[in-house]
């Protein structure tokens, strides 16, 4: 066969192994977490993306049930040994193989010195030490009973990594090259534009039908939307309410709403004044009227809620009711509180968050309408979240988004409320610190549902933020996409995905 032939076969075969992988599928998300290192970061966009670079022990598919993934089987072998039968003859990405002491290695990370630069350490607290069995067992040793490790062992912090690459190639290196075990491989990234990923034909799950993902990283609402419009894109995330319409009307297009564990809330400061008085923050509590936002603002793609979780979290109260809209109320407990009219109270918030930009503009007007002076201020998204929230540098109130992606109040609760943690810099109470310590390691459900809508009763109370809604994720889909279904954790999985 001569060279030119042999050259155009060769073209031929890659071109039909890559439509019958799917070809290539583009996806815009609003924000790059800037770190792929699974102990780096709580963002939900590192999820969005990372989840089909690697894998956990279990998997929890979009209908949130766990399955299994690295891991074939788990029991309680006492109430504190947790044994993992783990699946053999995969391998990592660079042909590493998965074993026991990938696991063991993962985990030690994690809690060590490297895990603690990071969000994620605290949140496997429970996990005393990983031992290895045989290479394909391991026991998880755990200080106490954690409730909600399972479902934490699905997500972020507990990819399982390769040891001897990030031993080779060192943590700094590893955070924009990563490696997994998942069905899409790292090929390459550019910070604030783009990361590209092949199929990894030798997934343990089965070659995926796409032969390529982009992942591209478009903060400004409008050009995600108009990068979806004009096909340069097959699926956009958050897109703005505003735009909804605009998506349900192209017939090219197609427009996914659906609940989502995020909650939206005004954070309250309570290291300066006004806030540090619950009067004024009652006050403000009342001030806003949560209804005409979702209504108005957020076209009905949204729920009213009392605490910082969704009705789908486990935790969550039916009967515990939020501050009404009562504007008299919260000029009489200004009042009481001595807060002069045309006091300033600074509202923080990412500035290229467009639907928040209005809810911002929106509370700033409710407490105008009460007598104060509010002072808007704006921040790049991994400024606001790596630096200004956690080094406590916020205003009064500040935009606080959270997930609770494992759908279970504690993961909310611990992680913003008990004391110094990650996403907790000002505030500290001790009756809330043993409410949440006494069901954090509690096996008994019923005990727990019991002490987390105390705690949701506690933070009503206190006042702790202003808890607007719970948003309904938006996702502007391409009808060359099939099989994509958009998660409620927003945890993409793409491997059954394709595009025709």
């Amino acid at each position: 066969m001569s060279k030119i032939k042999a050259l155009l076969v060769s073209v031929a075969l890659l071109t039909s192994t890559a439509a019958a992988q799917g070809g290539t599928l583009t996806i815009a998300t609003a924000q790059d977490p800037q770190s792929w290192d699974p102990i780096d970061t709580f963002l939900v966009a590192w999820g969005t993306v990372a989840h089909n670079i690697y894998d956990g022990l279990i998997i929890r598919d979009a209908d949130l049930k766990l399955r299994p993934g690295l891991a074939t089987a788990w029991k309680y072998v006492t109430p504190t040994t947790l044994r993992f039968t783990l699946r053999q003859g995969v391998k990592f990405h660079d042909g590493e193989p998965f074993n026991a002491q990938a696991v063991k290695f993962t985990f030690d990370r994690l809690l060590g010195p490297e895990g603690k630069k990071g969000p994620q350490q605290s949140n496997y607290s429970a996990i005393k030490s990983v031992k290895v069995v045989n290479s394909s067992t391991v026991d998880f040793l755990l200080s106490s009973p954690d409730p909600v490790l399972l479902t934490k062992l699905s997500g972020y912090g507990a990819m399982i990594v390769p040891p001897k690459y990030i031993k080779e190639k060192g943590d700094a290196y590893f955070d924009t090259h990563p490696v997994g075990t998942g069905p899409f491989k790292f090929v390459s990234y550019a910070a604030s534009q783009n990361l590209k990923l092949s199929a990894y034909p030798g997934y343990w799950g089965g070659a995926p039908k796409l032969s390529a993902v982009t992942y591209r990283f478009i903060e400004e609402p409008a050009t995600r939307v108009a990068e979806l419009q004009a096909g340069r894109v097959d699926i956009a995330t958050a897109i703005p309410v505003a735009q909804a319409a605009t998506i349900k009307s192209n017939s090219a297009l197609t427009l996914q709403a659906i609940s989502s564990p995020t909650v939206q809330a005004l954070r309250l400061n309570f290291s300066h004044g006004p806030t540090n008085d619950v009067r004024v923050r009652q006050a403000l509590n009342y001030a806003v009227d949560k209804d005409a936002i979702i209504k108005s603002i957020l076209q009905g793609y949204a729920s009213p809620i009392s605490s910082l979780q969704s009705s789908k979290s486990f935790g969550y109260d039916p009967a515990l009711t939020s501050y009404g809209y009562d504007p008299a109320k919260a000029k009489q407990l200004l009042e009481a509180a001595g807060v002069k009219p045309g006091t300033s109270v600074g509202i923080d918030f990412i500035g290229t968050d467009a639907v928040f930009r209005e809810v911002a503009q929106a509370v700033a007007g409710f407490f105008q309408a009460v007598g104060l002076k509010a002072d808007l201020k704006t921040y790049e998204t991994n400024t606001f979240y790596s630096d200004i929230i956690p080094k406590n540098k916020t205003s009064n109130g500040y935009q606080m988004g959270w997930g609770g992606w494992t759908f279970d109040f504690d993961n909310t609760a611990f992680l913003l409320y008990h004391s110094k943690q990650f996403w907790n810099p000002d505030f500290t109470d001790k009756k809330l610190d043993a409410l949440l310590e006494s069901q954090h390691n509690l096996a008994d459900q019923k005990k727990r549902l019991t002490i987390l809508r105390s705690v949701a009763q506690y933070t009503h109370d206190q006042a702790i933020d202003i808890p607007l809604y719970n948003q309904q994720d938006l996702w502007g889909v391409s009808k060359r996409v099939q099989g994509f279904t958009a998660p409620s954790d927003s945890l993409l999985h793409l491997q059954t995905v394709s595009v025709k």
